[in-house]
Order: C-alpha cells, then sequence, then structure tokens
C-alpha cells in the first residue's frame, strides 16, 4: 500500500538515466524496477510525457506510460506501479478507464491511476486542446472517468456497453499536482494527493492547508505524498543541501529530512535519483540498507506507544 495513515513509503520516478537527449532505456529501467522491488520499496512511478521539444527542461525521450507499465506488470511482483500523472484533459477517459483496468488486473492489483491537468499551453495546442479549459475538462474527464471504472457508461438497450478486463477492486485514484483545482475539490473526489517538492517552511504550509482541506471535506482517510528529486552522496553522511526540486544528501541526513515530513503527514515519497542508469543500482541498495528500515522501525515505535 503506498498511503498509509501509520507509515511513510517510498518510491521511485522512472525512467532513471543520464539526462540527455537520449530515448528511454528500456532494459535498464526494468532491471532497475526489478531491483527496487526485491529491495522493498513501496512503488515505482511512470510519467506521462506525451511530446518531447527543445523547451522541455526534460530531455529524455520518454516511452508510453502504458507501454513501460505493461513490461513492468511483468518484471516485478510486489511494488505498486502508479502513474505520476497521466495527462487526463489530452486523453479521452474510455481510453484511460480501459488502460487502468487492464493494467489492475495484469499487476495483480498493484496499479495506482494518478492523474494530472498537464501544464504545456503548446502540448495543449497539438493535441488541438484549449489550455484555458483544462480545469473544466480536467473535471468532466474525471467524472466520465470514475463513470467508466466503476461500470457506468450510461448507455440500455442493444447499446449497452461494458469496460473490461476487472479485477474486482476499485482502481486507486490519486491527483497529482495542483490539477487546476482546489485543494476540497481533490481531497472530496481522489484517494490521494501527489505534489513537487518545496523547502521545509513552505512544504509545511502546503501540508497543512491539504489536511485542512481533508478536515472539512471527508471523514475518509486522504493520503499526501511528494516527489523529490535526489542527489544521493554515498558516504555515511548527515549532509543535506538543497537543490533544485530536492536535496542533495547521506543516509543520515536523508533520514532526518524524510523524518521531518513523516512528521508533518506525509505518506509517501517518490525519488528521482540524479544519476546515471548504473550508479541508481547503489543508490537504491543504500536507501534499502541504511534509510528503509529506520523508517519502519520508527512507526512501529510510534505504533507501540
Amino acid at each position: 500500500m503506498i498511503f498509509n495513515d501509520s507509515r511513510l513509503t517510498i518510491g521511485v520516478v522512472l525512467p532513471i538515466q543520464e539526462r540527455q537527449r537520449h530515448d528511454i532505456d528500456f532494459g535498464l529501467q526494468l532491471e532497475l524496477a526489478h531491483r527496487a522491488d526485491e529491495l522493498g520499496f513501496s512503488a515505482i512511478w511512470v510519467r506521462d510525457v506525451p511530446l518531447n521539444s527543445a523547451a522541455y527542461p526534460d530531455p529524455v525521450g520518454h516511452s508510453d506510460p502504458w507501454v513501460l507499465l505493461g513490461a513492468l506488470a511483468a518484471s516485478t511482483r510486489s511494488i505498486a506501479l502508479a502513474t505520476g500523472a497521466i495527462v487526463l484533459p489530452l486523453r479521452h477517459p474510455l481510453h484511460v478507464a480501459k488502460a487502468a483496468l487492464s493494467m489492475d488486473v495484469l499487476s495483480s492489483g498493484r496499479f495506482v491511476l494518478g492523474l494530472g491537468s498537464g501544464d504545456r499551453p503548446s502540448e495543449f495546442a497539438a493535441f488541438d486542446r484549449n489550455v484555458d479549459v483544462r480545469r473544466e475538462l480536467f473535471r468532466s474527464n474525471w467524472a466520465a472517468l470514475v463513470n467508466a471504472l466503476e461500470g457506468r457508461l450510461g448507455q440500455t438497450g442493444e447499446n449497452r456497453f461494458d469496460i473490461r478486463p476487472r479485477s474486482g477492486r476499485s482502481v486507486p485514484l490519486v491527483a497529482v499536482g495542483s490539477s487546476s483545482q482546489s485543494l476540497e475539490w481533490i481531497a472530496r473526489n481522489a484517494g490521494a494527493w501527489m505534489t513537487y517538492h518545496r523547502p521545509l517552511a513552505a512544504q509545511k504550509d502546503r501540508i497543512a492547508l491539504w489536511h485542512g482541506a481533508v478536515q472539512r471535506t471527508t471523514t475518509e482517510f486522504r493520503g499526501m505524498g511528494q516527489a523529490m528529486a535526489l542527489d544521493l552522496l554515498d558516504t555515511p553522511s548527515d549532509r543535506i543541501d538543497d537543490i533544485n526540486l530536492g536535496y542533495r544528501a547521506g543516509p543520515e541526513g536523508l533520514f532526518a529530512a524524510l523524518t521531518a515530513l513523516r512528521n508533518l503527514g506525509v505518506h509517501h515519497v517518490a525519488f528521482n535519483l540524479l544519476v546515471d542508469g548504473r550508479k541508481a543500482f547503489s543508490d537504491l541498495e543504500i536507501i534499502a540498507r541504511e534509510v528503509l528500515p529506520r523508517l519502519e522501525q520508527a512507526t512501529e515505535l510510534q505504533v507501540s506507544r
């Protein structure tokens, strides 16, 4: 389970490779995902980047997320597979529902559907969509997607349709980024909210706003997560420095930062590892050996009190 009220879980974002103008290395990503699964990480997040552009800050040629997810489902066993995030205004909700239900069955119930509104006006233009109405389009597509996932397509008689396959459970929905919506709307409609890294003082305020929105909106649990860029120092150091959207830190500093986030009410952190793919294997090993057990131990101590 990615989002749990009593613990902080850790995931990784793919692709993990040098940020150069190269296409995704499928073989490397599958190897890294397999190793993350073996080491006990909680989730793998796959991004939806429909089009590449020289103006886009991430130069990697991303794959279609559903193609990569299918390969990940076949090459992993326990780790959750999540989208971070499908750009809902640029995709038909029935297509998204079909893919999500298929992924949930293929992964034996490990799939989490993260949805976002997109933020590149030029990309909307390429898809013949008006970026100025993305807020309304996101809401209407979300409603249609939920109906499709729950088998409510609205037709009757000979024109009645169903979308299969089905795993027998509800696919978890996560709003990624603001999605051009209020936090109250997200708390009402999504099971969790994923946001980007901010300096701790600013993030503290955002976390408090989120928990306030949840309290005003629902009595059900709502998860809170964030992405974090991580340049891991491979020495047992408590050093921690701010970098763009994350930290440069040794294991001790990283554990301290994660503990602070957990104490503020964050339930999941997804690492963007800022390394080439080969060093990522050692980074995963270090995190699994020196950070994950301590997070689990801290959770057990809290529960026992």
